[in-house]
């Protein structure tokens, strides 16, 4: 396996791009991060590869870009992600009269395509995103994993098309213009990911499950894979039965690498499964897991209980590193740290949008740099929420039913007048009516079954919802805070027959116990301490550090003095009072403001980009 890296390319059918190497190595040059073990080229007349390497399996033998003389033309890739089935994959392909010159998964998904060509994706279990130039032909085709957790951007050009793992691969070639219109201003503040939307104007994301393909006619992008709605045949002792199955081979297949690996440990229902079952698949072979934790000193002392976080995380996650025998080590943040304007800058860099979650986006920046200088590949629970049923929104009839996206019920402030935007940038971008018509289309979208209705159906919609929509930005927000430290995190959680499988459960099975995620509980109880089993789901902590929070508000003070560029957007008037507000007293929408105006600024200062607000 290659593992996580980056890739960059240029199509186009007027140019000799092996005259264009500067550029190309500028593309390639900004995915540095996400493969700091290697970096190499490729071009032709017509097309032009860069990959940034960050190496996992077959450390020697995964080079790229990576390419197979046909004898009527190469066909070359550039690959970012993991197959996990890629052992199966290479033994088929073996039988059909394939040859192997390495044991990376990257030859085996280059010899796939040679052999079932653009349905690749059908094949490959895994997450990923890949190109491959086909000189036989003279198409590029993109394909990008069914739920979406590596990244890929494509941008059409006149005569070809532009792509990289992240936008700015795409915006460090002349072709691309950093420009950000209204809609990109709405994708940016409205928390309802659209996808196949990027915020710069003439940029697309490649949609999970999606192949697209660039030749001379054009560029076309078509689905391979989506949700569908299939009759649940088992009952409820055989799908827990089932979950436990797939959950032990995903993990199976998940751990499989030669360098050093860890997971991600909460104390939550979700970490906390995932650390179990390798714990138990690597004590097979003689080896301890390792777990990661964040902390806060004295949080116990400074912790103020949220509806989404009501308990602290460390007690639960010593003891699951207890029972399990793990390796733990917890990782302390300092509330300086966080609010430290060099550490906003990387997160804010490394995810390239600058409507974060405040601290919680430093703090993983700085926990996942803490974890690579111990392991490089790390399991995470994230998305089991999403899957299962984890929230508040799944099980409360004024979530649930609201006519929006559930986890937007309720919040229309944050976005409109009580937020972070000018009220008159506010009237204009109309984030409400925006909202609502995403809303309305992701609807349609839903697979049903004949004759579904009532509760039945309206879960299916939320569940749909959540696995497409809501669980998109928080899979980009993993990737490119992981990667920005050179860090593979994998999420079990997303393995496509998993999803599948649960997402037909009929809802009367996944909260049959009356409670969140009681189909994955009843899977892994007998794995994990009691206290943690039937812990109540809390998110991923904030700092309460006072020292933190008396930090952002000096820095909004000096945006204010400075009257940066960013308070074009914002609402002085409520920044001013959240920049005053007493440490006690203030609201979580106030300190929300704070961070997400520093963010803006940082972001603006970054990439400096034209804004078309008329």
């Amino acid at each position: 396996m290659i593992a996580m890296c980056g890739i960059a390319g240029w199509v186009s059918y007027r140019r000799d791009l092996t005259q264009q190497s500067q550029i190309l190595d500028a593309m390639t040059e900004t995915m540095a991060c996400r493969g700091p073990d290697a970096r190499d080229t490729w071009a032709d007349r017509h097309a032009a590869l860069g990959h940034r390497r960050l190496a996992v399996i077959d450390l020697p033998g995964g080079a790229q870009p990576m390419r197979v003389e046909t004898g009527d033309g190469d066909v070359v890739m550039v690959y970012s992600g993991e197959t996990y089935n890629y052992p199966e994959l290479r033994a088929e392909l073996r039988r059909r009269g394939h040859r192997f010159t390495t044991d990376s998964d990257t030859e085996v998904v280059l010899r796939g395509y040679l052999e079932w060509g653009e349905a690749i994706g059908e094949h490959l279990n895994g997450m990923f995103a890949f190109a491959i130039w086909d000189a036989r032909t003279e198409k590029l085709v993109m394909v990008r994993d069914r739920l979406g957790v590596k990244p890929f951007y494509y941008y059409e050009t006149e005569d070809g098309a532009l792509f990289g793992s992240e936008p700015k691969a795409i915006l460090a070639n002349p072709l691309c213009s950093a420009i950000v219109g209204l809609d990109g201003l709405r994708e940016m503040f409205s928390f309802a990911k659209t996808p196949g939307h990027a915020i710069w104007e003439g940029m697309r994301e490649l949609r999970p499950g999606h192949v697209a393909v660039t030749d001379v006619n054009g560029l076309r992008e078509y689905a391979y894979w989506r949700l569908e709605a299939d009759e649940h045949t088992d009952d409820q002792q055989a799908t827990v039965a089932h979950v436990r199955e797939l959950l032990e081979d995903i993990i199976s297949r998940q751990l499989v690498a030669d360098v050093p690996r860890c997971t991600l440990l909460s104390g939550g229902l979700d970490s906390s499964v995932i650390t179990a079952l390798a714990a138990r698949q690597l004590r097979k072979h003689g080896e301890t897991v390792r777990t990661f934790a964040v902390d806060f000193p004295d949080q116990e002392k400074n912790f103020k209980a949220i509806d989404l976080a009501p308990t602290r995380d460390t007690p639960y996650a010593h003891a699951v590193a207890e029972h399990v025998g793990s390796d733990h080590r917890d990782i302390m943040l300092h509330g300086s740290a966080l609010a430290d304007p060099e550490v906003r800058r990387a997160a804010v860099g490394a995810r390239d949008f600058p409507n974060g979650i405040g601290d919680r986006d430093n703090s993983l920046h700085l926990l996942f740099k803490a974890v690579r200088e111990h392991s490089t590949v790390a399991l995470s629970g994230e998305s089991a929420d999403e899957l299962f049923g984890g929230y508040p929104w799944f099980h409360e009839d004024r979530f649930r039913y609201a006519d929006t996206f559930p986890w937007l019920a309720g919040k229309g402030s944050l976005f409109e007048a009580g937020g972070l935007l000018d009220d008159d940038l506010a009237r204009r971008l109309d984030l409400g009516t925006y909202v609502r018509d995403h809303y309305l289309s992701a609807l349609k979208e839903v697979p049903l079954k004949e004759g579904e209705t009532g509760l039945e159906k309206r879960m299916r919609q939320v569940c749909y919802l959540n696995v497409t929509r809501k669980m998109q930005p928080l899979l980009d927000r993993k990737d490119r805070m992981s990667m920005a430290a050179g860090l593979e995190v994998r999420v079990p959680f997303c393995d496509h027959r998993l999803v599948q499988y649960v997402f037909n459960t009929p809802w009367s099975l996944k909260a049959f116990d009356g409670r969140e995620k009681s189909l994955l509980r009843a899977a892994a109880r007998d794995l994990l301490p009691p206290s943690v089993a039937d812990r109540k789901k809390s998110g991923y902590p904030s700092s309460f550090d006072p020292q933190y929070l008396k930090a952002v508000q000096s820095q909004v003070a000096d945006l204010l003095h400075r009257d940066h560029p960013a308070l074009a957007l914002c609402s002085r008037d409520r920044l001013s009072e959240a920049m005053r507000a007493d440490q006690d007293t203030i609201s979580l929408q106030q300190r929300t403001v704070l961070e997400r105006s520093l963010d803006l600024a940082t972001w603006l200062d970054l990439r400096n980009p034209t804004l078309k607000l008329g």
